[in-house]
Order: structure tokens, then sequence, then C-alpha cells
């Protein structure tokens, strides 16, 4: 196996999604820090292995790859003892794809939409709409659970890696309520007893975790 090396940030979602696969598949790699605050995703040689300048990207021995879904799935279908996590059978395949889109333009979408200002214009005050949102999606991901313990049936997936990373940060903006919606909160501390978990996901969102807690913001 060739080198492989992971070019992100810890307090990404979709960086720790790919630190997640990769600590399932027991693959070595480096860890690269790209310093976003510091314009280091705009230097040349960044924009040589992913010229869309975000994280997180990959380079597996000379092959670039950007966008955490599709590393994830590559990684996945290239060094996976089976297909568990990215299964080959059309039909099981098909729904972790639905669910890893509806992680990247809905529960991704509603993440950004409280994130985005708060972190980059320092706006304290949080519409919320936003938050009626992102409950929105609690809803649905609890309703996803119905089929099974994971978000994609009874197999944990790549969707499950996803989708968890981006809901690390958003419990501080609303707790899921495990009255409401109590299989998406049995799910949650289903992911978090994964032997990986803290190595991959607990101990790098605390990035997030302190630039969050340090904003003194609002709901309105």
């Amino acid at each position: 196996m060739g080198k492989i090396t992971l070019y992100g940030i810890d307090g990404s979602p979709p960086v720790r999604s790919v630190l997640l696969t990769l600590n399932a598949l027991g693959l070595d790699f480096e860890y690269k820090i790209v310093n976003l605050l510091e314009k280091e995703h705009l230097k040349p040689d960044f924009l040589k292995i992913n010229p869309l300048h975000t994280v997180p990207a990959l380079d597996d021995n000379g092959f670039y790859l950007a966008d955490s879904h599709a590393i994830n799935s590559y990684l996945v279908s290239k060094y996976g003892k089976d297909d568990s996590l990215y299964p080959k059978d059309l039909q099981k395949k098909a729904i972790v794809d639905q669910r890893l889109h509806y992680d990247s333009s809905v529960v991704t979408g509603a993440a950004k939409a409280i994130t985005a200002p708060l972190f980059w214009e320092n706006k304290l005050e949080i519409p919320k709409a936003k938050i009626d949102a992102l409950e929105a999606v609690y809803k649905t991901l609890n309703l996803f659970l119905e089929s099974g313990d994971y978000l994609a049936g009874d197999q944990l997936t790549i969707a499950d890696f996803s989708v968890m990373a981006v809901l690390t940060g958003m419990v501080l903006f609303l707790e899921v309520d495990a009255t409401k919606y109590p299989k998406l909160a049995a799910w949650i501390q289903r992911i978090k007893a994964l032997p990986y978990y803290e190595k991959a996901n607990g101990i790098p969102a605390k990035q997030l975790i302190a630039i969050v807690s340090s904003k003194k913001f609002t709901i309105v």
C-alpha cells in the first residue's frame, strides 16, 4: 500500500468524517493540518492537490481527491476488508448514497446556516428559524433510524460518519431531546461507543466546540 496523506483541520466535520473512515478501516496515514486562517489552502502547492481549495483533501500515493463523501467511498472501495461500510449491493448502496446526499445538502446546509455567520461575520444573533430547520433535520434522522440501528439500516456505514461529524457541533445549538427523538439519541450513543470514535471525532471536535463555546450567541 502506498502512502496516504489527509489534509484538513480538526474543526471541520467533513475532515472528521474521513478520520472516522480511516480509523474504521485501520489504515496508516499522515494527517497534515491546513491552516485556513493563514490561507494555506490558497497556496499553489495545495491548489495542485485540490483546486477547490477546500478540506479535506486526500493524497493516495499521488492520486488526489477532494470532498469527504467521495473520499470515504473511495477509501472503503479500495481498502475495505469487506463492503460493509459502503455496500456493493445496488439497493443497499443507493440507500447509503441517499443518506450522503441528504448530509451534504440538508444536514450540512442547516449547520452552515447557523455557523457561517457566527464564525466569519461574528453575528451573535441566530434566528430561531435556523434552529427550527436544525430540529427538522433531527426529526428526519429519527425517521431514518426507524429502519435499523444505523442511518442506512442495520449496518454501520460511511453515512453515519458524515452525519455524526456534523451533529457533534450542532448539539451545542440544539440538544437532541431523547423523549422526542429517542432513536436519534440512542444512535449518537452507539456511534460514540465505537472504539476509534474519541480519537477520530471526539477529540478533534473539541476545536470546533471551543470556538462555539467562546461565542456569546443568542437565539432570537
